[in-house]
């Protein structure tokens, strides 16, 4: 149940704003932002260990910043399998789907941010929808950009839309941030206490950092937050392994 918000004001010095909330099993490994691909040197982001992609990549140089969401749908075949974690650094290093196999890809929603412009992609597992997203405020969860998406019925649906309903109009309430220098809680302002949770336990319905038993030993939820500010002039990029812990932010750029 991985969440973005996006926050495009091209009147704004600052005029794009990406959190990218990563949920996975607690137990799969992964590494802290870094360059950890030779082939892409100019990238920057969490590494996961077990397919070698990553869920949030930045490209400071651009600069750019690119996530990635599961999504819903037909399912790739398990022989001829894709990683989804290949797509941010494409998106990243400022590539589009154009020739890639699709078919081979699970479901997913996948953003790339630029000052300038910011696009969604949503593949189902047979159609991929592609849209610019526009001046304002706009979340993406597993079911899609403010959870449009068709509900399956089961209780992720209610999950997805009591966060939007929570958050979004607090996130709108709150002074939009302006990320310059300084300190990851000067930077982010108003905002850092709602991507920190807003206080809400972790197995509330409406969580943003969601923390679920499954049984069996598996353990589901948030496992990091990124934080990318986009200006014309550079690009600022803070990330907590900590969820919900305000001390646990560091900036990488």
């Amino acid at each position: 149940m991985c969440t973005a918000i996006v926050s495009v004001d091209p009147s704004s010095p600052v005029p794009v704003l990406l959190v990218g909330v990563r949920d996975e099993f607690v137990t799969r490994a992964w590494r802290p932002p870094g360059a950890h691909w030779p082939g892409r040197p100019g990238l920057i982001g969490g590494l996961d260990l077990r397919a070698g992609g990553t869920w949030f990549a930045v490209d400071p140089a651009a600069p750019r910043a690119a996530c990635v969401l599961n999504g819903r749908g037909r399912m790739a075949p398990e022989q001829a399998r894709s990683s989804r974690g290949e797509l941010p650094l494409l998106a990243a290093a400022g590539g589009g789907l154009d020739g890639l196999d699709l078919p081979r890809f699970d479901p997913f929603h996948l953003i790339r941010a630029e000052p300038g412009a910011v696009r969604l992609w949503s593949w189902d597992g047979a159609e991929l929808a592609e849209r610019p997203l526009g001046p304002g405020l706009h979340l993406v969860v597993n079911r899609g950009l403010e959870g449009e998406g068709p509900e399956t019925g089961d209780s992720e649906d209610t999950f997805m839309s009591e966060r939007i309903a929570h958050f979004r109009p607090r996130l709108e309430a709150a002074v939009r941030p302006e990320p310059g220098e300084g300190g990851v809680a000067r930077a982010w302002g108003g905002w850092l206490p709602l991507v920190d949770g807003d206080g809400l336990p972790r197995d509330d319905k409406r969580a943003l950092l969601p923390l679920r038993d499954l049984g069996g030993g598996g353990v589901w939820g948030t496992t990091s937050v990124s934080l990318a500010a986009l200006s014309r002039d550079g690009l600022r990029y803070d990330f907590s392994a900590a969820p919900g812990d305000p001390g646990a932010w560091g900036r990488v750029h």
